[in-house]
């Protein structure tokens, strides 16, 4: 690849040059930064909230004065967490009366507890069996020279991938130790989160919604530093307190249709939960696919390559819940179905100056999940270079995992052909996740080169795009779930 990804000159034409005139009516970044605000200003949106309820109503209400057709909000039973609060005590064994008190976050879906004591075990030093697991985590630094191992293609006009290093959102040597400590015997989970570039204990993992039969506390760096001290200096007892409720209850994806040119269809997708107030994640998603709703009805329909399909699903952080229900729901779909494209957060790169996250000018690198047709491919390759669209990889659908690491991930075992975009910025758990981590000048870009990409599928008929699968079966279990979305938001 050279630095231009080997892309060349963008020389889409299928479908688009009809478009082209249509282009401002599309939104205005203005508009989306707009509807990203408002989402936001809502509160915390974790499926089953209140904020998360009205962006689901308000978000149909987006959909009908758009135009879209059979506007619904299809139900679907959800798994519910609603922490309530969260302490950890320390304590050397031969001083039970030289206690410590920190306050955390309790991992997510982990079982409520009035009191768990235990002695306390490092994971990597000894028999966690009976014994309270306590664990150092950081965030993995990615160099993009291993992303490009893995990658078909990119857009580097800039050629900063070679040197480029990027912080994710996990721990990825251990991103499920917990569940290796519930498997040996732990009675509870500690988990310091010592290695993150700031301040925080509110790191919303993990959001597969399993049910874990331990409790578990995320504690700060700087809790966790003093825990680590206390530890080494002898022998230690601790206790977790976690006030929680699990239920389960009824949110709903929010789905509206415009008829197209062809019998055949294109899916458009994001998600409308978050585990914050969460403007990446994924108030941007949600202002992406109501930009392309609104794009593709202000042109003519026989503009439109195929009928369109427009879903924001409830419960990504409740286990793909959505997701999942809306496939289900809709076997007789995808036969006919030409594109599924799923768009997820427009991201700023943020560096951490004096303890703060703070968004540079810079997009986060792009991760472009494409199925390996090499039609779609080299469409979806022309798209982002037209559009400017820079740190972009074009990835397999299983470039990281048995599936793509988005929301969408499970829309591959239906084996439609799939374009998934997703970024994995380092503040995407936490509620630093604010309107100015949002890539505010890549809004209008991604738009149009997302529009671009269904425009060129014009004339394809479902099997045009299609490859076969590697896995013909969706995996079940916390591994599964973990694999569909453990680089994603």
């Amino acid at each position: 690849m050279g630095d231009s990804g080997g892309l060349g000159e963008s020389s889409v034409t299928h479908g688009w040059p009809a478009l082209e005139k249509y282009i401002d009516r599309a939104p205005s970044s203005k508009e989306m930064m707009s509807w990203i605000e408002l989402i936001v200003g809502q509160g915390i949106r974790r499926a089953g909230y209140p904020a998360d309820s009205w962006t689901e109503q308000w978000a149909a209400d987006q959909f009908r004065e758009t135009g879209l057709e059979d506007v619904r909000l299809e139900p679907l039973d959800t798994p519910i967490w609603r922490p309530r609060s969260a302490t950890f005590e320390i304590w050397p064994t031969d001083r039970p009366d030289d206690i410590t008190r920190f306050s955390g976050l309790a991992l997510p879906y982990t079982t409520p507890t009035e009191g768990t004591e235990g002695h306390l075990v490092r994971m990597e030093e000894g028999e966690v069996r009976g014994r309270i697991a306590v664990q150092e985590i950081g965030f993995t630094r990615l160099p993009q020279t291993e992303v490009q191992a893995r990658a078909t293609d990119c857009y580097d006009p800039e050629g900063v991938f070679p040197d480029l290093v990027q912080t994710v959102p996990f721990d990825l040597p251990h991103v499920l130790d917990f569940d290796i400590a519930i498997k040996n015997g732990a009675t509870a989970y500690v988990g310091l989160l010592t290695g993150l570039p700031w301040e925080t204990s509110d790191f919303y993992w993990p959001y597969d919604a399993e049910r874990r039969s331990i409790p578990g506390i995320w504690l700060s760096g700087q809790d966790g530093a003093k825990v680590r001290e206390l530890m080494a200096s002898g022998a230690c007892e601790g206790r977790i307190v976690s006030d929680a409720t699990i239920t389960e209850e009824t949110t709903h994806n929010v789905v509206g249709t415009l008829p197209g040119a062809s019998d055949h269809w294109v899916i458009v997708g994001s998600h409308h939960d978050g585990p914050w107030a969460s403007a990446v994640e994924d108030a941007s998603g949600v202002a992406l696919v109501l930009a392309q709703a609104r794009f593709w009805a202000s042109v003519p329909r026989e503009l439109r390559p195929h009928n369109m399909l427009f879903v924001l699903t409830s419960g990504h952080m409740a286990g793909a819940a959505g997701t999942q229900a809306f496939i289900a729901a809709h076997p007789e779909l995808f036969p006919d179905v030409v594109l599924e494209m799923h768009l997820e957060h427009a991201a700023r790169e943020a560096v951490v100056v004096d303890g703060e996250v703070v968004p540079t000018d810079d997009p986060e690198v792009r991760w472009w999940f494409t199925t390996q047709a090499p039609q779609l491919e080299q469409l979806v390759a022309e798209s982002i270079a037209a559009e400017d669209l820079r740190r972009s990889w074009i990835l397999s659908p299983t470039a990281f995992a048995p599936n793509p690491a988005t929301d969408g991930a499970y829309f591959y075992y239906t084996g439609v052909p799939l374009v998934q975009l997703i970024t994995t910025p380092m503040y995407i758990f936490d509620p630093r996740d604010t309107p100015d981590k949002v890539d505010q000048q890549s809004l209008v870009p991604l738009t149009m080169g997302a529009a671009r990409i269904i425009a060129g599928t014009v004339g394809c008929e479902p099997d045009t795009l299609r490859v076969p699968i590697e896995n013909a079966q969706a995996p079940t279990g916390p591994q599964a779930t973990t694999d569909a979305q453990d680089a994603t938001g």
